[in-house]
């Protein structure tokens, strides 16, 4: 049914690759996803998606300057360096690097204006100093709202499984690094539902977000919700967990020949979307160029 669109959607629908590194050690990749809206090099995103940009220079300027006190330490004693830690609230779980690539976009990026929104987990990206652009289409937004309908079948893609592995820990720098081997890409993945409620913020604020009856799966937050043609309905933000009430505590089961109790507290995962109204009101908010369409 999406796969016409998908096709469309995937020429502007593109992957935000992140590495962290703990105190303790683990290199952790993460990704997420941003639409463009223009020619121009402006996209859109979620808030906390377009946070980890400044977050990322934050955290690493913090990390270098814990380095640079602990090269001062004199001595080797454990006490100096567990005084310097808990300064620094240093734990083996804390973040302590952060880098963010943005895939097939442009041949170089030297800027990256972000405009969050004050109320909506919605953020627009403007990306400056480039020469090339790597995209080839951009969104076209519903331009009549009133066509959404509970039951509709709508789809949202992103990269909710980050599988490149293209990067390494640079012992000598004590660096976390993008690397030209190993796997640069991770799969776009799909996921269709049809509309179940439509979400308010306040009760002055009008319809703001539209419920899917199936999740957003972690790294489809800032991918397009579209129809069947590929027009913009909304953007994935976040899932709801609806307990359900059919809650099983001791309920007898036999699983492989053996007989046990088992207990389950079942919820039903919905996802939860921007609606295009609120989008196109904030491009318009700051005067930024994107296309409509019927459907």
């Amino acid at each position: 049914m999406f796969q016409d669109a998908i096709e469309k959607v995937l020429q502007f629908t593109r992957p935000l690759h992140s590495i962290s590194r703990t105190y303790g050690g683990l290199i952790l990749p993460g990704s997420s996803t941003f639409f463009f809206v223009n020619g121009e090099g402006v996209a859109v995103t979620c808030r906390h998606v377009a946070e980890m940009i400044p977050a990322a220079e934050n955290i690493n300027q913090h990390y270098q300057r814990f380095k640079a006190e602990r090269n001062n330490l004199s001595g080797p004693g454990k006490k100096q360096l567990q005084a310097l830690e808990q300064r620094y609230q240093y734990l083996p779980e804390s973040t302590i690097q952060l880098k963010n690539n943005f895939l097939n976009c442009f041949d170089t990026i030297r800027e990256i204006a972000c405009h969050t929104h004050p109320t909506l987990d919605l953020a627009i990206l403007e990306f400056k100093g480039f020469n090339k652009v790597f995209y080839t289409s951009h969104a076209r937004f519903l331009k009549d709202s009133t066509k959404i309908k509970q039951g509709m079948s709508l789809c949202r893609i992103g990269y909710p499984f980050p599988e490149f592995s293209n990067f390494r820990y640079n012992q000598e720098m004590d660096d976390i690094e993008w690397t030209n081997t190993g796997n640069p890409n991770s799969p776009s993945f799909p996921l269709d539902g049809i509309v179940t409620r439509f979400v308010a913020n306040s009760p002055n604020d009008g319809i703001s977000g539209i419920e899917m009856s199936t999740p957003g799966l972690r790294g489809q937050s800032g991918g397009p919700l579209f129809d069947t043609n590929g027009v913009v309905y909304g953007m994935q933000y976040a899932t709801n967990h609806l307990h359900l009430g059919f809650d099983l505590h001791g309920h007898d089961i036999i699983s492989n020949g053996k007989r046990m109790k088992v207990s389950n507290n079942p919820f039903l995962h919905v996802g939860l979307c921007v609606h295009a109204d609120k989008i196109k009101a904030f491009l318009q908010e700051k005067n930024i160029r994107f296309s409509e369409a019927d459907h």
